[in-house]
């Protein structure tokens, strides 16, 4: 009986790992950053959380989502600007830096079944 019981139990556990791994909702991902005239664009498999602010004339964005550490340049009225993607304890924090201050604007929208998120920077 006693190993009836432990037999069941063991079977019940692997069960309710299975359903807990199937349930589980995928995590958002940063997939890629595309550079674009004026902005960049951010694609995700799944709509992150976001919040962004301008501090000094800077434009930080955090990301509820997982990805790796990127940095680049863009343009913007022939100008330079740095941003990078670097590990937070949040999630990813997205920062883009310029010699000026700047204004940044986003809206996201779902494409091909992946999230698309438009930077547009401007300056102050």
């Amino acid at each position: 009986m006693p190993r009836v019981m432990g037999s069941l139990a063991i079977f019940g556990m692997m069960i309710g790992l299975m359903i807990g791994r199937l349930t589980t909702p995928e995590p958002n991902v940063l997939q890629q950053v595309e550079v674009i005239d004026g902005g960049l664009i951010a694609w995700f498999n799944n709509e992150p959380k976001l919040h962004g602010e301008v501090i000094d004339g800077s434009v930080a964005l955090l990301f509820d989502a997982e990805g790796s550490p990127q940095n680049g340049q863009l343009k913007l009225n022939g100008k330079d600007v740095n941003w990078r993607v670097r590990l937070s304890d949040k999630g990813l924090l997205m920062t883009l830096v310029a010699a000026r201050p700047l204004r940044g604007e986003w809206a996201g929208s779902e494409v091909d079944d992946r999230w698309r998120l438009e930077i547009r920077l401007q300056e102050q």
